[in-house]
């Protein structure tokens, strides 16, 4: 009679047994590495009415061998030096080492049947959160020994009643299993199956590239990677997007499990990416989120989600993705790093802070620069649609001023000769403007290509661009769109021309040359770097010739002059430095500040914010001093 006797005080299995893990995908993880550390090729997820079923065809364990004492030996180390790194055909790289994996399944239920066979020999016993106190647990007779799928070697890990259910759904099964355990090839196959329904898991990687507009890969192995990114995104800027890199190697060092001090290399392999919509992800919810950096170590995830503590909190995170892979976190001879539960890492050792610094000032950095990139992009090419439709409608706008000058005198001469020889001039006038308002409804299109311009330029050059942004922010806190504003040095794409175009061809085409009478309010930002600009030179020029309004803030000790209305209050601004250094402003000067803007606002019939709250918010921006 085969006895099977737990090696620890029985009462663990009830403290830790529901405590250990929080979420039944982290406890299938355990059971799909054990099946890995068994060199199981196809692990089977069978979720049936009463139970969850994990069975796989790995070598299984002998009783006469001695593999189910070593089982149930809780918490023993199954690995310390390199040798005992490996599973039993040498083939894979151990993932298990503390021995409380095995426990996972008591999370999920108080009563978990263990089967296993192995070269025929089969075994079997129940795991139970209230084991008797002699240690003994349950045997399970041979002829209940049955499997799904397993013959003549293998193992399965039954939860019975479980406390936990699976998502209703399988692909929400495969996405929650993928993220956890990715390690997915021809050699090591995941299956779920609930009823008549079944999938194949596929590989994770390749599924979440398609998904990606932006990535950045690490090492050799995940290179191949970026071929798998949709290649309609921007072709011209892929290489801006896409990047393959060498793996991250970082010198540490460590103290080894004996005492000894060596110097190792930190590896850090993977991805990371940028999804290129959020849209539509909430709405089969699954029980993790889409964007995380996960750390796996031996092709084990260690920790799900890093983002939250490298991350800034920034609103364009929520687009990231990634999966880094360091494997020194697992090397037998260093010490154990990893929580028991395996959701997690000791924060004070020196490879897991090593690795969140680069994280969060190198990788992290890197791939939301390319996410604003790709989002740049798209405003352009978005921008460049809308200026072609003006482009279009500006020369329909120049025919139908043509016709309408043709039809109108016609008509007019028309109606004159219609009136005779002695004609008053009160008729000659009355005649005309018939004929106008005859005509008037073919310039409909002239308030269209109005409305389609843009408002406001704000003219500067680029050494002033801390005081333009400040300009810059003012307007869109009165309600002025950033669309209708051109800001050739803004940081936000739709305020500048479209790439490639000068911004004085986009003026004269929309502004200078055009039939239309909308013409742009700009705003000077005028200092000692105007004189040596000849874009702003330029700006000033076009601006006397075109006769549009405009408004001049300035930085002292600069001094405005003709043909800018210089005869009119400026603004004026204060810097520390001539040619840098924190901006200032006086109280009086701040208020000018704060009129112009709302003037802006008035003449183009923006909803403007009032005085106090236009002062407050400037003073968030600009230091205001009592002089």
């Amino acid at each position: 009679m085969k006895e099977y006797e737990l090696n620890i005080d029985p009462r663990i299995l009830e403290l830790l047994g529901p405590n250990l893990y929080t979420n039944i995908y982290y406890v299938l993880a355990e059971l799909i590495a054990n099946a890995y550390d068994a060199d199981a090729k196809n692990v089977y997820i069978i979720s049936n009415k009463d139970d969850i079923r994990v069975e796989d065809d790995g070598h299984g364990m002998s009783y006469e061998g001695g593999d189910i004492t070593n089982y149930l030996n809780i918490a023993g180390v199954s690995r310390n030096t390199e040798e005992q790194s490996f599973s039993k055909s040498g083939m894979r790289r151990k993932m298990g080492r503390k021995g409380v994996g095995k426990l996972a399944a008591l999370s999920v239920s108080e009563n978990v049947d263990i089967l296993t066979v192995a070269d025929g020999e089969k075994s079997g016993f129940v795991l139970s959160r209230h084991p008797d106190e002699d240690k003994k647990l349950r045997p399970i007779s041979e002829p209940d020994i049955l499997f799904d799928y397993v013959e003549n070697h293998g193992s399965a890990i039954v939860m019975r009643n479980p406390q936990y259910r699976l998502h209703k759904t399988l692909d929400a099964v495969e996405r929650n299993l993928l993220k956890i355990f990715p390690l997915i090839s021809p050699d090591f196959r995941i299956h779920v199956i609930r009823g008549s329904e079944s999938i194949v898991i596929e590989d994770f990687d390749k599924h979440i590239m398609t998904e990606l507009c932006a990535l950045i890969t690490l090492g050799n192995g995940f290179s191949s990677l970026c071929e798998l990114v949709p290649s309609d995104i921007y072709p011209s800027k892929r290489s801006s997007l896409i990047v393959a890199k060498e793996t991250k190697t970082t010198p540490i060092s460590m103290m080894d499990n004996q005492g000894n001090n060596h110097e190792y290399t930190l590896e850090i392999n993977g991805w990371i990416g940028t999804y290129k919509s959020t849209r539509g992800r909430k709405v089969e919810l699954t029980d993790f989120p889409d964007n995380f950096i996960s750390i796996f170590a031996n092709k084990k995830m260690g920790e799900f989600n890093i983002l939250p503590v490298v991350g800034q909190n920034k609103l364009n995170e929520v687009y990231v993705v990634g999966q880094l892979h360091v494997d020194l976190f697992e090397l037998s001879e260093l010490p154990d790093m990893a929580l028991s539960n395996r959701q997690g890492y000791k924060s004070d050792d020196p490879r897991y802070i090593a690795v969140l610094d680069y994280v969060r000032k190198e990788l992290l950095a890197d791939i939301l620069k390319k996410r604003d990139f790709f989002t740049d992009l798209g405003k352009a090419k978005k921008k460049e649609k809308k200026e072609e439709l003006l482009r279009k409608d500006e020369e329909k706008l120049r025919q139908t001023m043509d016709g309408f000058r043709k039809k109108a005198s016609k008509g007019a001469a028309n109606r004159i000769a219609e009136l005779g020889g002695n004609i008053s001039q009160q008729a000659i006038e009355k005649a005309i403007l018939d004929s106008i308002n005859e005509n008037s409804p073919d310039l409909g299109i002239k308030t269209m290509v109005d409305s389609q311009k843009k408002k406001v330029l704000i003219s500067q050059t680029y050494p002033d661009k801390p005081f333009s942004d400040i300009v810059y922010q003012m307007l869109l806190y009165n309600n002025v769109p950033a669309d209708d504003i051109l800001y050739t040095n803004c940081d936000d794409e739709i305020c500048r021309v479209p790439e490639e175009r000068k911004v004085y061809e986009y003026l004269r085409e929309f502004f200078v040359e055009s039939y239309s009478a909308q013409k742009i309010f700009v705003l000077f930002v005028t200092s000692q770097n105007t004189k040596v600009s000849w874009g702003a030179i330029t700006e000033v020029g076009a601006a006397w010739i075109t006769q549009v309004d405009h408004k001049i803030f300035n930085i002292h000790p600069f001094r405005p002059e003709h043909p800018l209305n210089d005869e009119m209050q400026w603004q004026s601004t204060n810097r520390e430095n001539p040619t840098e250094g924190d901006l200032w402003m006086t109280r009086v000067n701040a208020d000018i500040f704060c009129t112009k803007i709302e003037s802006v606002c008035d003449a183009l019939l923006y909803k403007k914010k009032n005085r106090d709250e236009n002062k407050r918010y400037l003073g968030t921006l600009v230091s205001i001093q009592n002089i």
